[in-house]
């Protein structure tokens, strides 16, 4: 990883099309501005793994859940 030190105003360029631009700075928060193509996904990393977490909850249904399941179709009738 690399690490910058930067002031309100100043900015990193990635490539030859990304500027990310400190904002402001207040306290222990720091706003930074992101100047990059339309066709680039950014993304705050904390709402990726809330997403992922999610999905794999959802994708792996509790014990209860298939005990009810196996059950009801169990008891369904053979068609």
């Amino acid at each position: 990883m690399l690490v910058l030190s930067r002031r309100a105003g100043e900015s990193v360029v990635l490539g030859e099309d990304i500027t990310i631009t400190v904002l402001e700075v207040r306290g222990d928060v720091v706003r930074v501005g992101i100047d990059a193509p339309r066709s680039l996904k950014v993304h705050r990393a904390e709402l990726l793994e809330q997403l992922e977490q999610e999905n794999r909850q959802a994708a792996s249904p509790s014990e209860d859940v298939v005990a009810n399941l196996t059950r009801a179709l169990g008891d369904e009738p053979e068609g």
